[in-house]
C-alpha cells in the first residue's frame, strides 16, 4: 500500500479557493455577477478540503514518524496552523446551506487554531531559534488564525467574540512583522523559502476583512489604511516576483492566493457599505488580479499533477511497516 504524505502546507490550496469563492459571492452581491461561479468555487474548496483532511489524517495514523518530523521542523510546522484556518473557511462556505454544519466546523477549527497558536508561540518564546528560520510562515498560527476566527465568529453572530480575536491578530501581526522585516533586511532568503513571501500579503488584507466583520456602519479610515498597506505589499511582491520565481513553480506558490483574494474581497465589503471613493475604482482591478493569481497557480498545480511532477512523497506501507508506524 502506498500513501501520499501530504504536508500541512497543502491546506493553503483550500485557503486560496475558499477566499476566491468568498470574493465571488461578494461580487454577486455588489455587482450582480453570476452567483453560480462563486458557489462552484466554494464547492471545489470543500472537495479539496475533504481530500486533504483525509490524507493528512492518514499520515498521522499510518506514518506518524513523518508527521512528527513536520511538527519538529522550524518552518514547516507553522503550516499546521492552516488545518484549523481552512476548516473555519469551509464553515463559512457552508453557512448559506447549513448553519448547524457551519457552527460545528467553526467550533472545531477555532479550537484547533487557538490551541496550536498557543502551543507554537509558547515554543517560540523559549528562544534557541536560528534567525535564518524566521520566515512569513510565523504569521500563520496567531495572525491568520486570529483574523479568520474573528471574521467567521462575526459571520455566525458572535461579533463580540470576533472583536477579541481581531485584537489578538492585530497585535500579534505588529509584533511579528518587525521581527520578519529585520530578518529580511539582514539575511537573504534562499530560493526554496522565497515563495513564503506570498504570506506577507495576507495580514493587512485578511485583517481588513476581519475588521469589517467585527464593525458596522460607514467605511472608516482604519479599513482604508489596512487595504492601502495591503496594496503596498502587493506591489512590493510584484517587484520581487522575478527574484522569488528563481524557485521553480510548486504548490508553495498557493501562499500568494489567500492574501490576493482577501485584497479583492475587502473593497467589495466597503462598496457594500456605501464606499464610492478610490476603493470603488480599485475594486474591479483587484478582483481581476485575484482571479488571475488563483487561476495561474491552479493551472500550474494541475500541470504538475498531469506531468507527474507534483512534489508528493509516497510512503510504502506494507502491513509490517504500518504496524511500526503506529508505534508512539
Amino acid at each position: 500500500m502506498k500513501l501520499p504524505l501530504v504536508p500541512a502546507a497543502y491546506f493553503g490550496i483550500v485557503l486560496g479557493l475558499a477566499g476566491l469563492g468568498n470574493a465571488w459571492r461578494l461580487a454577486h452581491q455588489v455587482w450582480q455577477l453570476p452567483a453560480a461561479i462563486g458557489e462552484a468555487i466554494v464547492m471545489l474548496a470543500i472537495v479539496v478540503w475533504l481530500l486533504v483532511v483525509v490524507l493528512y489524517a492518514l499520515k498521522w495514523l499510518l506514518a506518524r514518524q513523518e508527521a512528527l518530523k513536520e511538527v519538529a521542523h522550524p518552518v514547516q510546522c507553522c503550516f499546521i496552523g492552516l488545518v484549523g484556518v481552512a476548516t473555519m473557511l469551509i464553515a463559512g462556505g457552508l453557512l448559506p446551506y447549513s448553519s448547524i454544519a457551519a457552527e460545528l466546523l467553526f467550533a472545531i477549527g477555532a479550537a484547533c487554531t487557538l490551541l496550536f497558536a498557543v502551543w507554537r508561540t509558547g515554543g517560540l518564546w523559549q528562544g534557541d531559534r536560528q534567525d535564518a528560520m524566521t520566515t512569513p510562515v510565523l504569521y500563520l498560527p496567531t495572525v491568520a488564525g486570529s483574523f479568520v476566527t474573528a471574521a467567521l465568529a462575526s459571520a455566525l453572530g458572535h461579533q463580540d467574540w470576533g472583536q477579541l480575536f481581531f485584537g489578538a491578530g492585530l497585535f500579534a501581526w505588529l509584533a511579528t512583522d518587525s521581527v520578519l522585516l529585520h530578518r529580511m533586511f539582514t539575511i537573504t532568503l534562499p530560493p526554496p523559502m522565497r515563495p513564503t513571501l506570498g504570506i506577507q500579503l495576507a495580514p493587512p488584507t485578511v485583517g481588513a476583512l476581519a475588521y469589517l466583520s467585527v464593525t458596522q456602519g460607514a467605511p472608516d479610515i482604519l479599513a482604508h489604511m489596512l487595504i492601502g498597506y495591503g496594496i503596498l505589499q502587493a506591489l512590493i511582491l510584484l517587484r520581487l516576483l522575478p527574484w522569488i520565481m528563481k524557485e521553480p513553480f510548486s504548490p508553495a506558490y498557493w501562499t500568494f492566493t489567500f492574501g490576493a483574494t482577501a485584497l479583492a474581497a475587502a473593497p467589495l465589503r466597503l462598496i457594500d457599505r456605501g464606499d464610492t471613493g478610490p476603493i470603488a475604482t480599485l475594486a474591479p482591478i483587484l478582483f481581476i488580479a485575484a482571479n488571475l493569481v488563483v487561476g495561474a497557480v491552479a493551472v500550474g498545480t494541475i500541470w504538475l499533477l498531469a506531468s507527474g511532477r507534483m512534489p508528493i512523497v509516497w510512503a510504502n506501507l506494507s502491513p509490517q511497516a504500518t504496524e511500526t508506524a503506529k508505534q508512539p
